[in-house]
């Protein structure tokens, strides 16, 4: 009989290394926009922080639960887009209270999906054009602080976008976590040379519960637009970049773990949380070692971090609260011009496609607010039907049947949502 060998350090210690590096580069490259989309809907600095604390930790719950579930380096994420559209979003009517409705009916959503194939289905026929330009127009305003804090605040943001441009070109991945370091040793300046001082009581995490209200004005401009931009930018393509890697994600189970975790998370604050996409390649990558049935360790050591990480999110809450004028803005776009580079991309990929395209864009970028509803809506609404209008006729009487990556980039398929 051969004798069993036993897993050698090295096979637990890279899926071990990969999980931290997922977990740093997550939540580094975008807590900032996570504070600044919940601050924008109406939260108090103290409810934007447990707002970070609960999808942090919701998040790294849910990264351990699939990863053990599945035996697949499944890691979840928060919605960065979805924070980004807060961002843009403004006050709603009922304030804070009337958000913290709307991410509870995002997490049924998500839920509903989850338990009804044929919605998932129907998310994946939304053009990826529309979709993407749509996320496009919620990202440029953000993009634009570094600009704007150039202009506003000079010596405190240029260190700030000097070391991302650098790490960009020599270490892509980092670009991002060492802007938000350059801005923390900005910040440090400041508070030694201006004299602030932190409360120690601030740094103690703490959770906010809010409870919630439902309005049709929160529902239709935060929960819908909430909702599928996170599906359309985050699950959908999530799904697709773990199939690139060889990877089946359990469509259902992934979707009933996230939005439950969305609907627990909703009244300390948390807006949503969702499968990670770019992201996903690090703990499901070769980096996480080339024992494929161990990288699944990635995942759970991904969780554990950022439940760790979102503990200490009061302190870094903090932390943003002390920094110069520009700053903070400058860190949110600069962690978004990736974003908002693929998003251009592929909503404008096809010619067909580009007119509508842009009146999606032109609308969401706008930032107006018609009946107390959110230009993302209205972006949306408003593609559609310049889509519609503008393909009315064109369509010939036999066609192949289209693909679901003709909108110019990976997508899932409705067959593999049904799992």
């Amino acid at each position: 009989m051969a004798a069993v060998r036993a897993p050698s350090p090295d096979g637990v210690s890279r899926p071990v290394s990969a999980g931290v590096v997922s977990a740093l580069v997550g939540f580094t490259s975008a807590f900032v926009v996570v504070l600044s989309g919940l601050a924008g809907v109406g939260a108090s600095p103290d409810q934007a922080a447990s707002g970070l604390l609960a999808v942090s930790v919701t998040m790294g719950l849910a990264c351990v639960l699939l990863a053990v579930w599945t035996r697949m380096p499944i890691t979840a994420a928060w919605s960065t887009p979805g924070a980004a559209l807060l961002a843009s979003t403004g006050a709603v009517e009922g304030g804070w209270p009337a958000a913290v409705g709307a991410f509870l009916v995002t997490g049924a959503l998500v839920v509903l999906t989850g338990l009804v194939p044929q919605l998932g289905a129907l998310i994946t026929r939304i053009p990826a054009s529309v979709a993407q330009a749509m996320l496009a127009g919620v990202l440029f305003q953000l993009c634009l602080g570094p600009v704007t804090g150039l202009a506003e605040n000079p010596l405190a943001v240029a260190p700030v976008v000097a070391v991302w441009l650098l790490a960009l070109r020599l270490m892509p991945r980092w670009a991002a976590p060492l802007a938000f370091l350059a801005a923390a040793v900005v910040i440090g300046v400041h508070v030694v040379t201006s004299g602030a001082t932190i409360d120690r009581a601030d740094l103690v995490p703490r959770v906010e519960l809010t409870a919630p209200v439902f309005t049709v004005a929160a529902v239709v401009g935060i929960a819908l637009p909430l909702y599928l931009v996170t599906m359309a930018a985050q699950n959908v393509p999530g799904v697709a970049v773990m199939k690139g890697l060889g990877y089946e994600v359990p469509w259902r189970r992934s979707m009933l773990v996230t939005g439950v975790g969305t609907v627990l998370g909703a009244p300390a604050g948390g807006h949503a949380i969702n499968l990670a996409a770019i992201s996903a390649a690090l703990a499901a990558g070769p980096e996480a070692g080339e024992d494929r049935s161990r990288r699944w360790i990635a995942s759970v050591t991904a969780g554990s971090v950022l439940v760790l990480l979102g503990i200490a999110s009061s302190a870094v809450g903090s932390l943003v609260l002390l920094a110069p004028a520009g700053v903070v803005a400058a860190v949110a776009g600069l962690a978004l011009l990736g974003t908002l580079a693929a998003s251009l991309q592929a909503a404008l990929a096809r010619d067909d496609e580009r007119i509508p395209a842009v009146v999606t864009f032109a609308t969401a970028a706008s930032g107006i607010a018609v009946a107390g509803v959110s230009a993302a809506f209205w972006a949306l609404v408003a593609g559609l039907v310049a889509r519609a209008v503008l393909r009315a006729g064109r369509e010939t009487a036999v066609r192949p049947a289209p693909t679901r990556d003709t909108q110019g980039q990976q997508k899932a398929r409705p067959g593999d949502l049904h799992r």
